[in-house]
């Protein structure tokens, strides 16, 4: 049996460079490999190694912005950055990992990449992803859709239900913001938690189905404002969102596009969430 529910689209948010500071958007892009202007970009160390928020708070610090055809990076201690933004990357490309992933990627200039080492603090490299950057979504749960991705952990999307991080928030000393979950589309209208039982959601011909809890690391206590920790909600998720099979706590899904690439989705978008499941 399916069961509807209606959802509102409450906010989107963009990742331009890997782990670094947020884009929070009015409308956004579904594009082949996430929401278009998504984890496009990545700060590796010298051997090509992704960096993150977890070893590497002061990621957060990196605030990105598309401007014209640039990407533009400000950092509290420099002057911005402005890396020019091709459709299609040319120059020097090499190996990078994510995790057990090695793919093709475009480096940015030598200037790129010391304004990113000065701002990681580490000898680092800037690069791009480009159609030539062949990656799937990790594990068995796509199916055999073809989803290929920039360079996200793992999915293109990651949706997050606003009602699950009140219900959080209720067992905290002190609330969190969303930001804490990086999440690309935050939806309300529903239940907490009730997007574990959601298999798609439908904001007009846009639909996603919703394919892997998200298991949650550290980053979630890192401040995305100062790149310092403070509160960690992990220890109480562990209490009661800890997934034996996926060996870690969970909050939010994963997601995939199944139609609709190619069209816009805006904040206040109302649409459909189809549950397949008891709840």
């Amino acid at each position: 049996m399916i069961t509807e529910r209606p959802v509102t689209l409450r906010s989107l948010h963009l990742y331009p460079v890997k782990s670094c500071h947020r884009i929070d958007v009015d409308s956004a892009t579904a594009g082949e490999r996430g929401l278009q202007g998504d984890r496009e970009w990545m700060i590796t160390d010298a051997s090509g190694r992704f960096l993150t928020q977890r070893t590497h708070p002061q990621l957060a610090l990196v605030h990105p912005s598309y401007e014209d055809d640039a990407l533009v990076l400000r950092h509290p201690r420099l002057a911005p950055l402005s890396v020019p933004r091709e459709a299609e990357p040319t120059g020097l490309r090499r190996k990078v990992r994510v995790w057990d992933d090695e793919v093709d990627a475009a480096v940015a200039s030598a200037d790129a990449c010391a304004w990113v080492s000065a701002a990681v603090g580490v000898e680092a490299l800037l690069v791009r992803a480009g159609t030539f950057t062949r990656r799937q979504p990790s594990g068995p749960w796509s199916g055999d859709r073809a989803a290929p991705v920039n360079f996200p952990d793992g999915y293109p999307l990651l949706v997050c239900n606003r009602a699950s991080l009140d219900d959080l928030n209720d067992r905290l000393p002190e609330p969190l913001p969303m930001t804490r979950f990086r999440p690309n589309l935050v939806v309300e209208g529903l239940p907490p938690y009730a997007e574990d039982e959601i298999e798609e959601l439908r904001f007009g011909a846009t639909r996603l189905s919703l394919v892997k809890a998200c298991t949650r690391c550290s980053t979630t206590t890192i401040d995305q404002e100062s790149g310092v920790a403070a509160g960690n909600p992990l220890a109480v998720l562990k209490t009661y969102r800890f997934d034996r099979a996926l060996r870690g706590v969970t909050f939010g899904q994963n997601a995939l596009w199944t139609a609709g690439v190619g069209l816009a989705l805006k904040v206040g978008d109302r649409g459909i969430a189809m549950h397949r499941r008891a709840t």
